[in-house]
């Protein structure tokens, strides 16, 4: 019997990965990564604004992209044994749809707005309606946030729909349905010709739509209008219903399966966010947080329905039945930025690059390409380098990690980050260690809520480029949080796991726990905290927190 393949599509900020995978042992035959061709020159963003949105062009070419170099890199009779395809995405990254399901920016008229694109989910140009959601829900006979942790965000879903309607009168005037980008996907796989017919992620809708059974649904229409007229109808185009992603949508169409070189026998699985996809990848159990370390990062765990009965645990992202694995409650917590701070401090230092090299008359054009290009490079690595070699030293740098504000604990996207103790002899050397420990305080601040809400954590695994690459963050992360991690082996971890989840769709595997059992890649090394450096964190964290506190009332003061 010839060997069952399944191709897992994870789609992150910047690129996205797609993986061809034995069904049976997981084995990896091949990778492509493809990055978003609008999305890299910068079109549609504002970031002075906080404006982030995609075009659902670059999603669609680089899956055709992708999907096809996996191929070709593969035997020849792989193809047709593909059984089945699955993908995460970022979140919650929304689009206003027509009546058919078609995401407006694919209209002529809609093209070039970025009110009709995707909005992705370090957009946080919805700051204010995030606050009106959160004012109106306590004051509402339902607290419709009681399972986003008690705080809705400006990154999710209602925040973004209600500030596009405002601003775009153009967008207001056609827009039908709203769909999420994990959704979307299958839907145009499998040929879905109106919006009404969309298969909803129980991941993505759980608390991002504020979806939950307990309240029938969305929110009631009489909340979503008195938020805002605006919204007015929108709840009964909708959805009822939400599915976890072992739920197969359906096949591939005779379009698609001849766009991206394989059979309309290929079934197509429920969307979901990539941490959650992540999650499974790398072998997700209880009482195990799994830390999808990247731009952002999310945290995420599950636990069984015993476990958390009626808790509602505060402060955190979310939790939602079926959101990683289905029949265990998924939490999701993390930070709005991670490696994101790094490569902000990265392009400040960059600066005498592009704007005095680049207009050097000392060298020629190729020379200075080449130049600017190798020390871009070379600025991580370099800082890094020179950071392991500090010790004390007596400095008083103490960073908050609030550059794109703060998702958990309690989201506030308001905030700003902060540097602190700089003198006249502070080097960039150790302001980049202190950028570093600031992310890792904020994610000691995630696992404190967890705790202190009862959460147990006995083991946490990363999964992400970074925990791959740079043992400095890990070992720093490690040491802050004064407990072991384990660094997932394969750089892939959500496409695996997007993977595990198209071979459970496709019936190879009869639950999510067993292809996790199956594919699982082990992990490639582990970090065990430091005690010394454990203790002298332990006494920054404080002054973190204290900072924190500091910064946050002075901006909520204005």
């Amino acid at each position: 019997m010839a060997e069952k393949y399944v191709i897992g599509m994870d789609y992150g900020t910047d690129s996205a990965r797609a993986i061809l995978v034995n069904a049976r042992t997981g084995e990896q035959l091949a990778t492509s990564v493809k990055y978003y061709p609008r999305w890299a020159e910068g079109k549609y963003c504002n970031p002075a604004k906080n404006r982030y949105r995609q075009h659902p062009l670059d999603y669609i070419e680089v899956l055709e992209a992708s999907v096809k170099e996996c191929l070709a890199m593969s035997p020849a009779d792989v193809a047709e044994n593909v059984i089945g395809i699955a993908f995460d995405t970022t979140g919650s990254t929304p689009v206003f749809t027509d009546e058919e399901g078609t995401p407006l920016a694919l209209l002529p008229e809609f093209a070039e707005n970025p009110n009709a694109m995707f909005v992705l989910w370090k957009d946080h140009t919805a700051v204010k309606e995030a606050a009106e959601i959160n004012a109106l829900a306590k004051r509402w006979e339902i607290d419709y946030t009681a399972y986003c942790g008690g705080v809705y965000s400006s990154e999710w879903y209602w925040s973004k729909a209600l500030h596009i309607l405002r601003e775009d009168e153009q967008v207001r005037g056609a827009a039908y349905s709203i769909v999420e980008h994990c959704e979307w996907m299958p839907a145009l796989l499998t040929g879905v010709k109106r919006a009404k017919d969309i298969v909803r992620s129980r991941c993505a809708c759980g608390h991002k739509a504020m979806w939950h059974a307990k309240w029938g649904g969305l929110p009631s229409e009489e909340f979503l209008t008195a938020l805002d007229p605006l919204l007015s109808g929108f709840r009964d185009r909708l959805f009822t219903d939400t599915f976890t992603a072992d739920v197969p949508v359906g096949h591939l169409t005779e379009e698609w399966a001849k766009r991206l070189g394989l059979t309309t026998d290929v079934v197509v699985a429920g969307g979901a966010f990539d941490c959650h996809m992540g999650a499974v990848g790398a072998g997700i159990e209880p009482y195990t947080m799994v830390r999808v370390i990247g731009t952002s990062t999310c945290d995420i765990m599950v636990a069984s329905y015993e476990e958390m009965g009626d808790k509602l645990i505060a402060g955190i992202c979310g939790q939602v039945d079926g959101s990683v694995i289905p029949g265990m409650i998924g939490l999701e917590a993390g930070q709005s930025a991670f490696g994101d701070v790094y490569a902000w401090f990265k392009r400040v230092l960059e600066f005498p690059l592009h704007r005095i090299v680049s207009q050097s008359t000392l060298l020629d054009e190729e020379t200075k390409k080449k130049l600017i290009r190798e020390t871009v490079n070379r600025i991580i690595p370099a800082l890094t380098a020179e950071a392991e070699k500090l010790t004390d030293n007596g400095s008083t740098l103490v960073a908050t990690d609030w550059m794109n504000g703060r998702r958990t604990p309690f989201a506030n996207q308001e905030l700003t980050g902060t540097i602190t103790g700089l003198t006249l002899g502070s080097l960039a050397p150790q302001i980049f260690k202190a950028l570093v420990e600031a992310t890792a305080f904020g994610s000691k601040a995630i696992v404190e809520q967890m705790r202190k809400e009862g959460v147990r954590i006995d083991n946490i695994i990363a999964i992400g480029g970074i925990p791959l690459k740079s043992p400095f963050v890990m070992q720093t992360l490690c040491d802050v949080l004064n407990m072991p991690i384990k660094v997932c082996r394969t750089e892939q971890a959500c496409a695996l796991g997007a993977a595990m989840f198209a071979a459970t769709a496709a019936g190879f595997y009869k639950r999510v726990e067993d292809a996790q059992a199956a594919m699982n890649p082990g992990f490639d090394r582990e970090y065990a905290p430091d005690a010394a450096n454990a203790e002298k964190y332990a006494g920054l964290y404080k002054q973190y927190l204290e900072i924190g506190n500091f910064t946050e009332n002075i901006l909520t003061k204005h």
